[in-house]
């Protein structure tokens, strides 16, 4: 594997906060580029409901700056789900996407100890729709397979599902 170059990986600002615009759409630009122009889903489905109240995580390269992966996470009413996980072609073999999986990680736990959202079995549980071909490296982090296969935006998907432990 290839020596990473520098980089960060910072949470976009919450709702009214300042530098949100300006980010968000940095991690729009890198699902665009990886979703619509890469893998060819319709660009009309990359924007979704879930965009305006997520929380969007953005990796950059030092030290300039550059947005080359993003996953986003959105706290619904029992569970996370983990969506919009997307780096930038060129960028894979450095393992970004684990970073930004583990990073949402990070998110998921302290917000479920924040809110009150773990089950009483001190975990939260994160959801994913993995495109078939990734489902390995969601099982690296411990999401395990739920239900049929199913389509989403034409492309098949299988819900992969992880329990957090929030007492580590």
């Amino acid at each position: 594997m290839s020596t990473a170059p520098a980089y960060e990986i910072i949470t976009v600002p919450a709702v009214g906060q300042p530098g949100r615009e300006e980010l968000r759409q940095q991690c729009y630009d890198v699902r665009i580029a990886v979703f619509h122009r890469e893998q060819g889903f319709p660009l009309d489905t990359e924007i979704d409901e879930y965009d305006e109240e997520a929380t969007h995580i953005l990796l950059r390269l030092l030290p300039d700056r550059t947005p080359v992966g993003t996953i986003r996470c959105t706290r619904l009413k029992h569970y996370y789900k983990l969506s919009r996980l997307a780096v930038l072609k060129e960028y894979r073999k450095y393992r970004f996407g684990a970073a930004l999986v583990q990073s949402l990680h990070d998110h998921v736990k302290a917000d479920a100890r924040a809110s009150g959202l773990a089950g009483s079995d001190a975990a939260a549980k994160v959801i994913a729709h993995s495109q078939i071909p990734v489902k390995g490296f969601y099982a690296k982090f411990g999401y395990v397979p739920e239900g049929e296969e199913f389509d989403e935006d034409g492309a098949p998907h299988q819900k992969m599902v992880a329990r957090l432990s929030l007492s580590d």
